[in-house]
């Protein structure tokens, strides 16, 4: 139900073919089909024993169940009107009801959960509910949602991540599996997962070769299905080819050593790529992605576009062929036109960005790690120095995001028109945004973002430009999710998500201890500093066609 539910159609599934496979390859996860037991995934030892995922299906098992046998005269209108959506439209079967709430998973869920003491009351004498499937919550979620975690196939601390036309997810690690992997060297490889979470990778080490080592937040997947990356640790680009074997030299493109510390790159539609070199300031050309062809088009502050630059992370290409950029150790994007890169333009954002998503209406999604507040220039500041004096700006960076729980004084998401003017009621905060990393927009315009804060960072969905595609009532910017955000599935602090072809969101576990990523750490976590595995969450969002090359399209 879950895996299709941006497929249901009333008691039909309808769409596309790829999506409907993804859907119907993750049931296995949930539910064994030939016995009706529990599947694989949900039981598995990333995620039986440590997420509430099986007691949230065996708890909304129940309350359907309720209804199916009438535990009481009115158990389905009981069920019905719990699980009404927030348009009001009371559902008339079980179908859907499930519907309903998988959809709106963030609406009133402790209407449905009120069910299991209507449903089951415990017995006198007895300790539990007799109800016909556990475990059963004990306490309400926050919402109904059911994510999984994947690891596997040499997964450790991913960066940035995209998906094939095949829906396999590429990723880029920071660090490989049973390394003492910390922010001093960043070695790790590549890691493939099919569309249901089976890694396609060797286990230990992923795909390695190229010039692969420390994975970034450069990661891109072109039209023939070659997977493009940045390293940290060999500060290089690296390409591979979809069957795993790397298309660049042993050392990567170094451009005989001239490239730093290596951040973002995307494939534009016409075919050609481009690539950030954040600690050089740097931008880098491949035409139609001829890595033969490749070219520094410039780097420090002598020319336009890279001395409008202040630490470029990521960029994004706007329907207008213009190149959007984010700089880390500045409150402002960068844009310039693809075909003549000097005449650059800056806008106003936030401080430290991140991630950048351009919509369907040509708008342009922000992240602003440290929020728009006096804290978070001070931060920056503090980066800056570190920078020039040879410390670690990293550390100064992600220790004051481990601080951060949302609000004014935590990260923001800014939202810029096409002529680069705000967006009216940009930057937008919340609980659910204490460190935004990432931006993704949906195929009905919604945005998504991730979160590297807490230990268990959540992560959110924001009403888009296109409110008749959100709750009714809601404006652009605001939360659709719980409070805090969506949680479950063994979240830790991360970079990336991703939306596939069948609407299920990825997210990058990227780190989970930062004490164990600097200096030397406690011998016995000394290799906690790499986050574990991606999670999914299902059906969430409207899908997306892949490989995504240029802004977002639905998947049709």
């Amino acid at each position: 139900m879950w895996t299709g539910a941006q497929f249901l159609d009333g008691p039909n599934m309808r769409g596309h073919e790829l999506g409907l496979r993804i859907a119907a390859g993750n049931v296995p996860n949930f539910v064994d089909r030939e016995t009706g037991g529990w599947g694989g995934a949900i039981q598995d030892p990333l995620n039986g024993p440590q997420t509430p995922t099986m007691a949230n299906f065996a708890t909304l098992a129940d309350a359907l169940s309720g209804c199916v046998v009438r535990v009481t005269q009115d158990a389905c209108a009981k069920l019905f009107a719990a699980a009404t959506p927030p348009s009001g439209i009371v559902p008339a079967t079980t179908l859907g009801a499930a519907e309903a709430i998988a959809r709106n998973a963030w609406y009133k869920p402790e209407r449905v959960f009120a069910l299991l003491e209507e449903f089951y009351p415990i017995p006198a004498d007895e300790i539990m509910r007799p109800v016909p499937f556990m475990p059963y919550l004990n306490f309400a979620p926050s919402a109904w949602v059911l994510p999984l975690k994947f690891d596997g196939g040499g997964y450790r601390a991913g960066g940035k991540a995209m998906f094939d036309s095949e829906g396999n997810l590429w990723v880029g690690d920071n660090f490989t599996v049973g390394w003492q992997g910390g922010d001093v060297l960043w070695q790790g490889n590549a890691t493939k997962f099919a569309p249901n979470g089976t890694p396609l990778s060797p286990i230990t080490t992923g795909f390695s070769g190229g010039g692969m080592a420390g994975g970034t937040f450069g990661a891109a997947v072109d039209a023939r299905d070659n997977a493009w990356f940045t390293t940290y640790g060999s500060k290089a680009i690296v390409v591979f080819a979809k069957n795993g074997m790397p298309i660049t030299p042993p050392e990567g493109i170094t451009f005989n050593g001239q490239l730093g510390l290596m951040q973002g790159v995307i494939v534009t539609p016409s075919g050609d790529v481009w690539v950030l070199g954040a600690t050089k300031s740097q931008l880098i050309y491949f035409p139609k992605g001829d890595i033969a062809k490749g070219r520094i088009v410039c780097e420090g502050d002598t020319q336009e576009p890279c001395k409008s630059f202040l630490g470029p992370f990521h960029l994004a290409i706007d329907q207008q062929d213009r190149i959007w950029v984010s700089n880390a150790f500045a409150d402002h994007v960068t844009r310039f036109p693809a075909s003549d890169p000097s005449k650059a333009e800056k806008f106003k954002t936030g401080w430290s960005g991140s991630g950048l998503a351009i919509d369907s209406k040509g708008n342009v999604w922000a992240t602003n790690r440290l929020g728009n507040s006096d804290r978070g220039m001070a931060v920056i500041g503090g980066m800056i120095a570190a920078l020039k004096t040879g410390r670690n700006f990293d550390e100064v960076l992600s220790r004051e995001m481990a601080k951060q729980r949302g609000g004014s004084e935590s990260g923001s998401v800014s939202l810029l028109q096409p002529d680069g003017s705000p967006y009216p009621g940009s930057p937008f905060t919340g609980g659910g945004l204490p460190g935004p990393w990432a931006a993704v927009v949906d195929g009905n315009d919604n945005v998504w973002i991730s979160n590297f804060a807490a230990p268990n960072s959540p992560i959110t969905q924001l009403c888009g430009v296109r409110i008749e595609n959100c709750p009714p009532g809601f404006k652009t910017g605001d939360q659709i999710a719980p409070p805090g955000g969506y949680v479950g599935g063994g979240l830790q602090m991360q970079t990336d998500l991703a939306i596939d072809p069948a609407g299920n969101v990825w997210v990058m576990n990227n780190w989970q201890d930062i004490d164990s990523c600097f200096g030397t750490p406690n011998e016995a976590l000394s290799t906690l500093c790499g986050g574990q595995g991606v999670t999914v969450f299902y059906g969430m969002a409207k899908p997306v066609k892949s490989p995504q090359i240029g802004p977002a399209e639905p998947a049709n």
